[in-house]
Parts: C-alpha cells; sequence; structure tokens
C-alpha cells in the first residue's frame, strides 16, 4: 500500500473552488460582488504568476466569515459543493481515485484552500482525510485568520511529513498528482510525481524531468 495523494484545484476539479466560493458569497449578499471579487481575481492572478502571499489571500477571502460559527458555515457549503463543485468534477480524476483505491493505496487530497471546503469536496469524492488551511475560531466563531502552518508550497511539504509522522506513513511508493508550479516542492519529494493538465512552468519542468504528464477531462 502506497500514499496517492491529489491537489485538489485545476486537479480534481475544473476551477478553483476558493474562487467559487468567493462568488458562491456574493450570491448569498456576504459580500460586495464588485469590489469583493475585483479583487480576489487580482490575488487569483498573482498565484497563477507564483507570486502570492497565500496569508495575504487566505486574510481577504476570510473576512465574511468573522463572526459566523462553522455550523452556519457548512450549512450552505453542502449546497455548494453539490450545485457548483460536482459538476466540475474530472472524470478522469473520479476514475484515478478510483484505481487506487482498487490497489488498496490510502488517498489523501492536499490543497491551499480552506479546511471546511476541501474537507466537504473530499467527502463527495470519497476521500476522508485531507491536509488544507485550518481557521481560527474564537468563541465558538471564525475569527478570519488562519491557524498553523499553511499547505501552500512548501507548507504542503512540512504539514505532509508532520503528517507522515503522526501516522506512521512514509513516501516509498508514493504518488502525487497536481496542476500548479505552487507544487514542485511536493511533486519533486515523491517517487512518482504526475503532471495534470499543468501549468507552463510545470509542464516545461515535467518534460525536463521525464515526470508523467497527464491530460483530464
Amino acid at each position: 500500500m502506497a500514499l496517492a495523494i491529489f491537489d485538489l484545484d485545476e486537479t480534481l476539479i475544473h476551477g478553483d473552488c476558493a474562487s467559487l466560493w468567493c462568488q458562491h458569497m456574493a450570491d448569498l449578499q456576504w459580500v460586495d460582488r464588485e469590489s469583493f471579487l475585483g479583487r480576489e481575481e487580482e490575488l487569483m492572478a498573482l498565484y497563477a504568476e507564483g507570486k502570492l502571499a497565500m496569508e495575504d489571500y487566505m486574510a481577504y477571502t476570510l473576512s465574511p466569515l468573522v463572526g459566523r460559527t462553522p455550523e452556519e458555515v457548512d450549512y450552505v457549503v453542502g449546497p455548494f459543493v453539490e450545485d457548483v463543485i460536482e459538476p466540475i468534477i474530472y472524470s478522469d480524476a473520479m476514475r484515478y481515485l478510483a484505481k487506487h483505491r482498487a490497489a488498496g493505496d490510502r488517498l489523501l487530497v492536499i490543497s491551499a484552500s480552506a479546511h471546511f471546503l476541501v474537507s466537504a469536496i473530499g467527502e463527495r469524492l470519497g476521500v476522508e482525510e485531507v491536509l488544507a488551511i485550518d481557521l481560527e475560531q474564537q468563541h465558538g466563531c471564525y475569527s478570519g485568520q488562519t491557524s498553523g502552518v499553511l499547505t501552500y508550497r512548501e507548507g504542503k511539504v512540512q504539514r505532509l511529513q508532520d503528517w507522515l509522522a503522526s501516522e506512521g506513513e512514509s513516501l516509498d511508493g508514493a504518488h502525487f498528482y497536481s496542476d500548479s508550479r505552487n507544487d514542485l516542492p511536493l511533486l519533486s519529494l515523491v517517487e512518482h510525481p504526475h503532471a495534470v493538465n499543468p501549468d507552463p512552468t510545470l509542464k516545461a519542468h515535467a518534460e525536463q524531468q521525464g515526470w508523467e504528464i497527464l491530460s483530464w477531462k
């Protein structure tokens, strides 16, 4: 049994769940649509260039959750996953998840999105174990701040290594599937790196290193 690790956004799904969630918050009238989504789009452009400080993105996009309870948020996340996320899950992603499951591999999703989103989407994908950005709570409500190491770039490696130690697991024979240059630190660590619909930087690196390049639809 080996680990089969998957990035989420633009890897398992055709889109970014954090951006789609921001649009959903606008639909819920939790934010001003034009100004909030305009700034979020600017931050995501920095992400695509590998220049984003994830702390800045999270501080901005978590601001509408300040004072809301996890139960209140989860109540609207369920329909969001059903209506918005399910239609954009790659069928090839489901096939690869099933292949690893049949092989007895341990499935793990690791994502630079908020845990409440990643865990809900993971449940829909049949993946119970996820590593994602944890959110701070104060007096039973979200504070708008993150908690612990962010699962972004080198932070994914650190969080994974901490998880491996706590679970008594190793990366022997591990697979990792991702679309993004931001995941090069973790892709370079596993025995079987897979570039899924890769961005130009990751594609060039994958070609140079002889990594498998996959086109999921």
